[in-house]
């Protein structure tokens, strides 16, 4: 399917939009309802769209050719934007909110570790923290509801820490619950642009504070620990990459900031995306037993009775494509902001420097000049004889670009062992009468958790 085309037309204009007039009705929406307001505005306006919220204009981009602009062709001039920006007071200057020499530095070290060769050694860590996962939640079999998010988020840490860091993330107390107080604060921070001081006795900025505490405590008994074990340079995981590497720190305090705020970043953004894409995929998979059929039906003729291992990946090529579809409807990373450098033109539409820029892939997914029926759950989509014509930059569930997620494959994996290792031998329910409402925070999160019902898949 061909992507939509821009009006060539208005080139050097500026893109249509709401009137500044608006700005209350928008800030309120930004607050309340992100996704509605991207929605909004591209089914309103457009695949551009200027979003005049006060002194600061938002250029909302909703075409392919546009996200490959600026992600990758001309992506030097677009630094991190609003929201990442301000997340950086949350979160630190870790992988995902620095910028030139140091996030290049800072790619450069932990690349390595997620390598295709690596990443295959890691599934026997996977295929283990899967099993697991079935043996707790069959222990509530015919019970009460299950928070799955929960659940979930324990797994993905646990991979996390086994095959990244050589550690047991299980033992640190509340690590969960210490995120999602920072993905709070960073989404506070991009509602109020940064304008709120973080000393502010507010409430939210208070369970932040002791969030933060606790995250940097975890992370600097992670380190001890290592140490206290391995020495130094010993291993070739991100830990012992992170230690390498802030060592050569002229300045011990600034390297002993670096560790933290990577390890932050890496523990928040390697467990978060894959747990909420789970989670959405169970969901799903509840509201279509067809769909759950036919991946119990693949699970069971590829796996057996085992677990899986990394040469079954390409024969769970269904359960595969359902994590795609879901990566559709409920992309993990929503939203790409960015910060133009200099003027620059997309699609004719003049885009002065200093101007916020947002790729959606949450609406580029839904985009109806891109995908047929693009509200409907259809794994099929994914079939290759399906995909040849589509638009490179029409699905960007990773983001893509120099930025291009580093954990990409290593997140399919894991997604894709613990979905078929559950199907073959479970069946999770939504709770009766639970509304489940998307969350969007840094990533694409169920809000309040997601209560199941376990029964078996026989």
């Amino acid at each position: 399917m061909a992507a939509p085309t821009a009006a060539l037309s208005q080139r050097g204009r500026t893109p249509p939009g709401p009137p500044r007039t608006a700005t209350l009705g928008l800030v309120s929406k930004l607050a309340s309802d992100r996704l509605g307001l991207m929605n909004l505005a591209a089914s309103r306006y457009g695949d551009a769209v200027r979003l005049a919220i006060g002194p600061k204009n938002l250029y909302l981009f909703n075409n392919p050719e546009f996200a490959k602009h600026v992600l990758a062709d001309n992506a030097a001039n677009y630094h991190k934007g609003v929201g990442l920006v301000q997340a950086k007071r949350a979160i630190g200057d870790g992988l995902l909110t620095s910028e030139g020499e140091l996030w290049r530095k800072q790619r450069k070290m932990i690349q390595p570790v997620f390598q295709a060769k690596r990443i295959a050694q890691q599934a026997g860590v996977i295929a283990a923290e899967a099993t697991s996962l079935v043996e707790r939640l069959s222990q509530h079999l015919g019970g009460g509801p299950v928070d799955i998010m929960h659940e979930m988020t324990g797994l993905t840490l646990g991979v996390l820490g086994h095959s990244l860091l050589d550690a047991d993330l299980s033992v640190y107390a509340g690590v969960g619950h210490s995120f999602e107080a920072v993905q709070d604060q960073a989404m506070f921070e991009m509602v109020t642009l940064g304008k709120v001081p973080m000393w502010a006795p507010l409430p939210k900025q208070l369970r932040f504070r002791k969030a933060r505490a606790n995250l940097e405590h975890v992370v600097d008994r992670l380190v001890a620990d290592r140490l206290a074990r391995t020495g130094e340079g010993a291993g070739d995981d991100v830990m012992t990459r992170l230690i390498d590497s802030t060592r050569q720190e002229p300045d011990p305090a600034v390297g002993k900031q670096r560790m933290r705020d990577e390890l932050v970043t890496l523990l928040l953004a390697g467990h978060e995306t894959t747990a909420s894409t789970l989670g959405w995929t169970f969901y799903l998979l509840d509201k279509h037993p067809h769909v759950w059929q036919r991946l119990h039906e693949e699970a069971v003729e590829v796996l057996s009775d085992r677990p899986p291992t990394y040469e079954d990946l390409r024969h769970l090529t269904y359960t595969s494509m359902v994590i795609e579809e879901v990566m559709r409807l409920y992309p993990p990373v929503w939203i790409l902001p960015r910060l133009a450098q200099a003027d620059d033109e997309i699609g004719g539409y003049h885009v002065p420097a200093g101007a916020d820029v947002l790729i959606c892939p949450y609406t580029m997914h839904r985009h109806p000049g891109l995908w047929a029926d693009p509200e409907r759950f259809d794994p099929e989509r994914f079939d290759p004889g399906r995909t040849a014509n589509r638009p490179g930059y029409a699905y960007i569930p990773f983001g893509a670009g120099p930025r291009f997620c580093v954990g990409n494959h290593l997140g399919m994996m894991e997604a894709v062992f613990v979905l078929s290792s559950m199907v073959r031998q479970l069946r999770l329910t939504t709770a009766p009468g639970y509304r489940v409402v998307p969350e969007p925070m840094l990533s694409l999160r169920v809000r309040g958790g997601l209560p199941m019902l376990v029964s078996s898949a026989r």
